[in-house]
């Protein structure tokens, strides 16, 4: 019920299943279970709880999960299991803006699939690195990377986390200046939404969008501020307050490059107001520089018409 609820956008009561289930879990009854479904439970609950709380805005919180998920996962021994855990803490660490935490497990998974034989968690973690690219300035590298990653994981059969993935790539492939791959990769991320119900990512694809949009050879703002407005939608009734605050950081630029400081200041003011942790990790020091760069020019012009 969880994972069904949270990565169809339910993400709040998502969460609640996650901790009835870590209520439930007891180490002694469940983990011999492993072997017969795959991974443990417990270890599954604190990964998937862990992305789950990031998006609701507790990123110190989803540290936290995958910290001890990946700890126990290292106890228990098995390699289904820590093969789990690292995706997982990768991917956690990658939210949470810390790509040089991200870039250990993602590499260590990768080498452990190969020798388990492995695809499904060897293709995860080749996305997982080509997303680490795409954030770390290595555009062409990331696009090799994503388009391998995807082709492996589609030849397993699956198609969950697709749309976060084809919008990395839309974004490396925008740094690219391939403006003919970037749209028809979020597009394809869309549609994917649409096709699977899939919509945990769905504030994140538009806001991608908007900002793919904008880095065209003919920048389109209303066409990226209608995405960006798209995405605090979403994200506003998904409850998913760390999209909702990139989504008012791209749209409070947008906004300041336009003149409109005043807007961009009380967009992003409450929402980042919102948070009571995390104040270490990149999304929330982006958006505090931004917030206090706007408020500076609100001061300023303040004292020039006082002046005058």
């Amino acid at each position: 019920m969880g994972l069904s609820l949270a990565w169809t956008g339910d993400i709040v009561e998502g969460r609640a299943h996650y901790d009835q289930g870590i209520v439930l879990y007891d180490p002694a009854v469940h983990r011999p279970l492993a072997t017969r479904f795959g991974q443990d439970a417990g270890v599954s609950i604190l990964s998937h709880r862990a992305m789950a709380l990031w998006l609701l805005g507790y990123p110190d919180a989803a540290l936290a999960d995958a910290k001890q998920a990946l700890q126990e996962a290292r106890d228990i021994g098995q390699s289904p299991t820590l093969m789990f855990a690292l995706f997982f803490t990768s991917l956690t660490q990658i939210f949470c803006g810390n790509y040089a935490a991200a870039i250990a497990p993602s590499n260590e998974v990768v080498p452990l699939a190969d020798e388990k034989v492995a695809p499904l968690w060897k293709a995860w973690g080749m996305l997982n690195k080509g997303c680490l690219l795409a954030l770390t300035g290595k555009a062409s590298d990331a696009v090799q990377m994503i388009n391998s990653g995807i082709a492996a994981y589609r030849s397993t059969g699956s198609t969950l986390w697709l749309p976060l993935y084809l919008s990395y790539l839309g974004t490396a492939n925008a740094e690219l200046h391939q403006f003919d791959e970037a749209p028809r990769c979020i597009g394809e991320a869309m549609t994917a939404i649409e096709t699977t119900g899939e919509r945990w990512f769905e504030a994140e694809v538009h806001r991608m969008a908007g900002e793919i949009a904008l880095k065209s050879p003919a920048p389109d703002a209303a066409k990226a501020e209608a995405h960006f407005e798209r995405a605090l939608v979403v994200a506003r009734e998904q409850k998913a307050k760390s999209w909702e605050l990139r989504a008012a950081m791209s749209l409070a630029r947008l906004w300041s490059d336009q003149e409109k400081r005043d807007e961009a200041c009380n967009l992003l003011a409450p929402v980042y107001g919102w948070f009571t942790e995390g104040f270490d990790t990149r999304d929330l020091k982006d958006a505090k520089a931004m917030l206090e760069e706007l408020q500076s020019a609100r001061r300023a012009r303040a004292a020039d018409c006082a002046d005058r």
